[in-house]
């Protein structure tokens, strides 16, 4: 595997591939609208990353970083890539690219009467085995309540993360969107 992550900027391309990778990896009710996410990255309030192995696209993140907090908003693998390394490679790429830094992010609530609980499981057991611990806390976007995993520190504050999202969304959107950190 010859992994590189990529600031995509102004390649339409990749913005493409990430748009339809998005809109078949996360449920409708937790995307926020691709355009938002675009405009934040151009804006230099994001970072998109393209993944790719050898100059196929493999995969994405997507993150919003303030001071020395990284939150990897989303992440992810391309189906025909998916259990073959690419996600962990991804994940040890970013804690190289941001060795000082806490990396955090938000990740659908274990429930066993969820219709996708092994995924759950699966995914979370995914990010324990490549270094995320489970913190102290709950994340809520507009009607999702997430559970927080992270490395690199201690556990994002409620005004730690306040901070983070009025600096990519603006203050004004981040009170109609209501994102906040939760005590556990």
């Amino acid at each position: 595997m010859d992994l590189t992550l990529t600031d995509i900027k102004q390649d339409k391309a990749a913005w493409r591939q990430i748009a339809a990778l998005y809109k078949t990896a996360f449920p409708a009710d937790e995307r926020a609208p691709f355009w938002l996410l675009k405009r934040k990255a151009l804006q230099g309030r994001a970072q998109m990353l393209a993944a790719y192995d050898a100059g196929q696209f493999a995969g994405f993140t997507y993150l919003v970083i303030y001071r020395d907090l990284v939150y990897l908003f989303y992440f992810a693998i391309d189906d025909a890539r998916r259990g073959k390394g690419y996600g962990s490679a991804v994940l040890q790429a970013l804690r190289r690219e941001y060795p000082e830094q806490r990396i955090f992010l938000a990740r659908e609530q274990l429930d066993d009467q969820a219709e996708n609980a092994a995924q759950r499981r699966t995914r979370h057991q995914f990010y324990l085995a490549n270094g995320f611990a489970d913190w102290p806390c709950q994340i809520k976007e507009a009607s999702v309540i997430y559970d927080v995993m992270g490395m690199g520190g201690d556990n994002v504050t409620p005004q730690e993360y306040q901070a983070l999202i009025e600096g990519w969304c603006g203050s004004l959107m981040r009170r109609l969107i209501d994102m906040r950190v939760l005590a556990k």
